[in-house]
Order: C-alpha cells, then sequence, then structure tokens
C-alpha cells in the first residue's frame, strides 16, 4: 500500500510538483495564502503535471494503437458475433482517440465496412468515454479503485448501449451515404519499430496541439473554482444536499466539448470543494461522451431516430452510474 500511495501521490500524482512550484512562487514574493496566489500554483500545478502525463500517455497508447490501424481492428472485430462482438468493440475503444469527435470517423468507417451496428455503437461509446489515458488521469486523482471501477462502468455502457441498438434493429436509421460505402480491404503496411516510434512521436504532436487550449481552459475553470468560489455554495449544487445533482451535472457536461484531460483539473477542483464523487463523474462522461460538437458531427452520419435513442442511452447510463458511485462514495475515497 506504501509503494502504490507513492505511485500515486509522486509519480501520477506529482505532489512534488506542486511543491516545487509553491516554493518557486514564494521565492519571487507571491503569497501562496492568497486567493491570486494560489490560483496560480494550482494553474501552474495542473498545466504542468497533465501535460507531461498527456505526452507520456498519448506516446505510449499511440504506439499500442500502431498495431490496431482500421483495417485491422475490423478484422478483428469481423471474427466475433453477439454480445463478444460489442465486449471486444468496447475494449478496442479504450486504445483509440481521446474524444468523441476524432472517434466518429472510425465508426462511420467500421459502419460502411458492414460491422454490425450495435458494434460500432459499443465502440463510440467506449471511445472518448473510458481510454486507457482517463483510467491514469483518474488513478492520479481518484485512486485506483475508483478509476478502475469508472472504467469498468464505462465499458458496461457501451456494451449494454451497443446491444440495444442492435437487438432494436435501427440500421434504417443510418444515412445512405454510410450504409452504401461497401466494404473496401486495405492490407497494412508492414510497420518496423522506428515507424511505430515515429507514429507516436507525430501522434503527441498532432493531439497536444489540438487539446492543450482546452487544458489551458479546463485548469483555469479549476483554478477559479478552487480558489474563488465558496465550498457551501458548491456543495449546495452539487453535494449531498441536492438530489438532482447528478442530473444536473450530465445536463451542464452535455453542451460543452473537452477531452479526460480538459475535465480532469475541474473535476479536481469540484472534488475539493465538496461535491459528490458520482455527480463529477457523470459530469466528465457526459463532457466527454455527449458533447454538442461531437452530436453534430454524428448527425451527419445517423438518423434523429438513432441519434436520439444513441443519447438516451448514454444520458440515462451516466445518470445511473452518477448515483451509484455517490451512494458507495464512502467505500471509495
Amino acid at each position: 500500500m506504501g509503494i502504490w500511495n507513492f505511485i500515486q501521490g509522486q509519480i501520477l500524482g506529482m505532489k512534488w510538483l506542486n511543491e516545487l512550484i509553491g516554493r518557486g512562487l514564494s521565492g519571487l514574493g507571491l503569497d501562496l495564502g492568497t486567493r491570486l496566489g494560489g490560483s496560480v500554483q494550482f494553474f501552474l500545478y495542473d498545466v504542468v503535471k497533465i501535460t507531461v502525463l498527456l505526452c507520456s500517455l498519448i506516446f505510449v497508447i499511440s504506439f499500442i494503437q500502431s498495431y490496431f490501424p482500421p483495417e485491422r481492428s475490423k478484422k478483428i472485430l469481423g471474427r466475433f458475433h453477439g454480445i463478444g462482438a460489442n465486449i471486444v468493440s468496447a475494449l478496442l475503444g479504450t486504445v483509440t482517440p481521446f474524444c468523441s469527435c476524432s472517434s466518429i470517423p472510425l465508426f462511420m468507417g467500421f459502419t460502411g465496412a458492414g460491422l454490425p451496428l450495435g458494434v460500432t455503437f459499443s465502440f463510440l461509446i467506449s471511445s472518448p468515454m473510458v481510454d486507457l489515458g482517463s483510467l491514469v488521469l483518474l488513478m492520479s486523482i481518484f485512486g485506483v479503485r475508483v478509476a478502475v471501477i469508472y472504467v469498468a462502468v464505462g465499458l458496461v455502457i457501451a456494451v449494454v448501449g451497443g446491444t440495444l441498438i442492435e437487438r432494436l434493429h435501427m440500421e434504417p436509421y443510418v444515412e445512405d451515404f454510410i450504409r452504401n460505402a461497401g466494404s473496401v480491404d486495405l492490407e497494412s503496411p508492414a510497420l518496423t519499430l522506428a515507424d511505430r516510434l515515429t507514429y507516436a512521436r507525430d501522434q503527441v504532436a498532432a493531439t497536444f496541439q489540438k487539446v492543450f487550449p482546452y487544458i489551458l481552459l479546463g485548469v483555469g475553470i479549476g483554478a477559479v473554482i478552487h480558489n474563488w468560489i465558496p465550498g457551501p455554495w458548491i456543495e449546495s449544487v452539487l453535494g449531498s444536499r441536492n438530489p438532482l445533482g447528478v442530473v444536473l451535472a450530465t445536463l451542464v457536461g452535455v453542451p460543452m466539448y473537452a477531452d479526460i484531460f480538459g475535465t480532469i483539473p475541474v473535476a479536481e477542483a469540484l472534488l475539493f470543494k465538496g461535491a459528490q464523487l458520482g455527480t463529477i463523474l457523470a459530469f466528465m462522461m457526459a463532457v466527454t461522451t455527449l458533447s454538442l460538437p461531437s452530436m453534430i458531427m454524428l448527425r451527419k452520419a445517423v438518423k434523429p431516430r438513432l441519434l436520439g435513442l444513441f443519447v438516451g442511452i448514454c444520458t440515462v447510463g451516466i445518470i445511473l452510474v452518477g448515483y451509484l458511485f455517490n451512494w458507495f462514495q464512502f467505500l471509495l475515497i
């Protein structure tokens, strides 16, 4: 337990970095006990910490992903049937892009290639919600139990949602240009180790450039919440005193657009101020899975009835997960 606490606190959580930044700011004459000083320390610490974790995670996950290009992923999924295919599809989503807008083109390609619709929706749900990056980042803040259970329930939502869509035979509600795209089999090029390392490096650069503005925005919001918004106010809105906090957090998260890296600092600040764990996780799931820009993109591929079913399944699942974590928070933190 002592070793794991060290890993969580000093390696993933980088508490040493927070102390180092604090000493540096104090040396410059900034009073960390003031709201401004605390906000500056929170901002610098979280930006650096998340950036380091972001680049490290993207490199490792992209290296793994280089073994699963779309053509190979399609072949793997094609070997499974029934709920087993949904499970494999959901698991495959954990090593793919970090936000739903990046996952939708892959979903469209899988669907156009003839994979069952429920299987492709299991992938679409799991990809932004429970990627490997979310597992490591959640460990750094909430601990291993919360992170593992979060990923597990996210996979359950993906499998159940995809299975339900499959059982309801929603294929007619996929746009014609997707259904008529036909299956195109392309041979995946054989990559050397150097090619895979280069691919991972390029993915780090491309992804960092895309998500860094959202990191700055998320950390900025987190700094304001952490140092300027009174804890009792947060508790009254998102704490145990408001039984509708989970629903509110889910609805607030939907119009936003960010990925797991942008929502982590907001979640960290909300937890510090007394918001309930399940309410925070519901907010994170809604932002990463149901953001308005993602739904606009998805609407180009599916018709309103299928889009509404997808949103309904994810919303109900997220709310249930939120209340589940709230009920058992005392066992997890």
